[in-house]
């Protein structure tokens, strides 16, 4: 059962539009709530090295698939999964920047999801000022050319970083995931995305909560009948945008995937398009090294 529609990456790999964020989850709490997630029809999960937690999502991956995740139990409940049925992205930490060290945490990665490839890979934040990301980059790309994982990108990269990185590059980013929501909509690094042909993927995608009380937002809610997360996940699907929202409960894991049945008018996106106001819940990744 899988619910989000796909799209296709620049180099052809089919990612879910909308999945599963893994930030901030407790690692004991993660098995549970990707399994909760995959009977609610989850198949994209977003993870990294710094939360902690690779290894309780290849737990809950393992409890439900057909094959082994790490410390996974034998993959009885219905409906049984194969690998390629789900789509699973992690990331190098800033302190594992560099060629060598970008392959070993590549490979501690792995073993605690318990997998045999990664379907995504980034550079979780660029650390410019470290001037590693270029040769993180071309750890990627050969672990790309190996078959050890289907797509490469980055995260927090701003446009001077991408076109630092695209210098070197060999395998143009399939992905920027970036903080993106109404009140910080970053319109222009998703033109240069669109002309470079790197699919936005917005993380935070609801303000971590604070947007879902925009009085705009709330008066669409109650237009629609939805809830103002739905609304906002609705908003970035008509964007174009991939977008991982982050829920820990049964009825909101399903409430942020019941958003396909909908949509919002050209004046509703005008007035959401008037809320942004440059507005961070993260860092700035100019300020992150």
């Amino acid at each position: 059962m899988r619910l989000s529609p796909r799209m296709t990456l620049n180099n052809g790999v089919l990612i879910d539009r909308l999945g599963f964020g893994l930030y901030k989850v407790p690692p004991e709490d993660a098995a549970g709530l990707v399994t909760m997630a995959l009977e609610a029809g989850y198949r994209h999960f977003d993870t990294a090295a710094m939360y902690g937690n690779e290894t309780g999502v290849g737990k809950g991956i393992g409890a439900l698939a057909g094959f082994a995740g790490a410390g996974s139990g034998s993959g009885e409940l219905w409906p049984a999964l194969s690998r390629e049925d789900l789509f699973v992205t992690t990331k190098v930490w800033n302190d594992d920047q560099g060629y060598d060290a970008t392959i070993r945490a590549f490979h501690t990665s792995m073993a605690n999801l318990g997998l045999e490839y990664i379907d995504l890979y980034l550079i979780h934040w660029p650390c410019a000022r470290r001037g590693l990301f270029p040769e993180t980059y071309r750890a990627m790309e050969t672990l790309y050319r190996e078959g050890k994982v289907r797509a490469i990108g980055v995260s927090n990269f701003q446009p001077d970083h991408l076109d630092r990185l695209l210098q070197a590059a060999e395998v143009v980013p399939a992905v920027n995931q970036v903080e993106l929501h109404p009140w910080l909509q970053q319109a222009e690094l998703r033109a240069k995305h669109e002309a470079l042909g790197i699919r936005t993927e917005a993380w935070s995608p609801l303000g971590r909560g604070q947007v879902l009380r925009d009085p705009v937002i709330l008066a669409l809610a109650a237009e629609h009948e939805r809830t103002p997360a739905q609304i906002i996940l609705r908003w970035q699907l008509q964007l174009g945008n991939i977008t991982i929202p982050k829920a820990s409960s049964s009825d909101r894991i399903r409430e942020n995937l019941a958003v396909f049945d909908f949509e919002l008018s050209a004046t509703d996106l005008s007035d959401i398009a008037a809320l942004d106001r440059g507005f961070r819940t993260g860092s700035n990744p100019d300020n992150v090294n």
